[in-house]
């Protein structure tokens, strides 16, 4: 395949762009459905909202919302479906954060839930995260189709459960005392990081009842995506600074893990993270001007600071 010339490259302003109205829809969203802290048991909607508002690039919402608009999905649904994906997330980067876990005191350049409140307070929102978001998936408002919606709920499971998300960060906690091969550390990422994109990507084409041509290309698309983001992620681990990258680095290296950045070493790691990005963007050309932002997105994280 060859390499895009840079002017057949979607621009970074448009992309820019996209990505602010995606955080702002998925901001309201969120805002709309996640419970407000009142009662005796308010401590726990007060964590669920530090956590959830803490900041981010909303990357998942932006695959949902960008795939709902390319397949002319209810914009609204969209929404919804791109808060309650985003509440999932939320809740693996708290527990993940706990002690008994990676043990991290800043999140987003911050304290991290459990800092901020306790641990059993930051254990109990992430539970509630977990569990609102197929709260709303499972309401009409986010679909009028009970297939639909059925099919959402799915694959947010899928995603985010022991075949997904969980095992995949069971393998990774094993990492420091196994010797992984290459193929198992993809294996990690598609698991631990990479199941969340792809769901997030697939869900416009559902959302819309697109064809299954158009959820395959999405999900090939987040794949690739996926890769790259675990790539440019753990290259921001070596080279980056606490105070851009708004979390602690040199954490992989010091606890054993095994990433892609340790198995092809710097350079070959941005070369690969290149090769991503490359055939992510050209998955979805035969869309158009269309898939603009999408296209830009994976091209946008080669040079990430934080």
């Amino acid at each position: 395949m060859s390499t895009p010339s840079s002017d057949s490259l979607p621009s970074p302003a448009l992309l820019a762009e996209a990505m602010k109205r995606a955080v702002k829809r998925a901001d309201a969203a969120l805002d709309a459905v996640l419970p407000q802290p009142d009662g005796l048991h308010g401590r726990v909607a007060e964590a669920m909202r530090y956590a959830v508002f803490a900041g981010g690039k909303r990357l998942r919402p932006f695959l949902v919302l960008e795939g709902a608009a390319l397949f002319g999905a209810d914009p609204d649904g969209a929404a919804r479906a791109a808060a309650a994906i985003e509440a999932l997330h939320t809740y693996s980067l708290v527990h993940d954060d706990l002690p008994a876990m990676d043990d991290d005191d800043l999140r987003r350049g911050r304290p991290t839930t459990h800092r901020q409140f306790n641990e059993a307070t930051a254990i109990l929102a992430g539970d509630a995260l977990l569990t609102i978001a197929f709260e709303i998936l499972s309401d009409p408002a986010t679909h009028p189709s009970a297939e639909v919606r059925c099919k959402l709920i799915t694959r947010l499971a899928q995603a985010g459960g022991a075949q997904g998300m969980i095992g995949g960060q069971m393998i990774d906690m094993l990492s420091a005392e196994r010797a992984y091969g290459q193929d198992d550390i993809v294996l990690l990422q598609r698991m631990k990081t990479g199941a969340l994109f792809e769901m997030s990507a697939e869900a416009g084409p559902i959302l819309a009842q697109a064809g299954a041509d158009d959820v395959e290309r999405l999900h090939s698309f987040a794949v690739d995506f996926g890769l790259l983001f675990q790539i440019t992620d753990d290259l921001l681990d070596v080279l980056g600074d606490a105070a851009t990258a708004g979390k602690a680095v040199g954490k992989d290296q010091e606890q054993g893990k095994q990433t892609l950045v340790g198995s092809l070493g710097l350079e070959g790691a941005r070369r690969e993270a290149r090769r991503l990005a490359e055939r992510a963007s050209q998955t979805l050309s035969l869309y158009g001007a269309k898939a603009d932002a999408l296209r830009a997105l994976p091209f946008e994280l080669l040079d990430r600071t934080s």
